[in-house]
């Protein structure tokens, strides 16, 4: 695993970043209004979709080593926008809760646990930071005011994607390739692409010339691997065709 935030450090980005996120959600002109970074969800989806992940990770995470997730709450959110930024703090509570009493090394089931992220509260705190970051990105959208991230967290972000979403010992289906990913705050990361699967790891000096090449801030960086931006956006270099077999390739285990 790359490098990362410390584990206190993790939990206090959930809280802030949740703040951030109740913040774009009550200053929306309706729960109604549409989300443009995901495409057919109203504002309340989303905030459905984020407080239901946070009650659904802290069960997991309270479940402590196990061969499945439990079931997810189907429980819907409250419409009115008063409660429902209640229920999505109580939800975002629970997981901070979890995860404060299981500690960084408390192992879990995860959906990656075959990559280079780990199975552990840890893994799971610094994944759920970066879904609330990237699902504030697409509330404050929705509500007009998109605020800079914080380079420092999106440089992690970016990171933590490629461990998390672009490790994998499925083995890469086409040509063997290598991906450099610049962030002009000064990291640089590697993504190895061949028949022992999709492997990240910082970039150094004496790695191989890569196929494709792509450079921006930490923050349109993130916002690309996570889909909200194009190759447009960014400075690319290289077959850009890796990148678009990157984007459609889903892996099986």
């Amino acid at each position: 695993m790359t490098e990362s935030l410390e584990y206190s450090a993790l939990l206090r980005l959930i809280d802030e970043r949740s703040a951030a996120f109740r913040s774009a959600v009550a200053a929306a002109p309706s729960l109604d209004a549409p989300v443009p970074s995901c495409p057919g969800w109203t504002l309340f989806d989303l905030v459905q979709h984020l407080g239901t992940g946070q009650r659904w990770w802290a069960a997991i995470v309270a479940a402590g080593p196990a061969e499945a997730p439990p079931a997810k709450d189907a429980a819907e959110a409250p419409r009115e926008l008063e409660a429902l930024l209640a229920w999505y703090a109580e939800s975002n509570e629970l997981l901070l809760s979890a995860l404060r009493e299981a500690g960084p090394e408390r192992e879990c089931w995860t959906w990656w646990s075959a990559g280079v992220s780990p199975a552990n509260a840890r893994g799971v705190a610094r994944r759920r930071v970066h879904e609330v970051l990237v699902h504030t990105y697409d509330a404050q959208l929705a509500a007009g005011a998109v605020q800079p991230m914080p380079a420092d967290v999106a440089l992690d972000g970016v990171a933590e994607f490629l461990d998390t979403c672009n490790s994998t010992p499925a083995a890469w289906p086409h040509e063997a390739a290598t991906i450099h990913y610049h962030a002009t705050e000064g990291r640089s990361w590697l993504l190895t692409l061949d028949g022992t699967g999709a492997w990240p790891a910082p970039l150094t000096d004496d790695a191989a010339p890569a196929s494709a090449s792509a450079t921006g801030t930490a923050e349109q960086l993130l916002l690309f691997v996570w889909g909200r931006l194009t190759l447009s956006d960014l400075e690319i270099e290289g077959d850009r065709q890796v990148f678009e077999q990157l984007i459609a390739w889903e892996p099986e285990e």
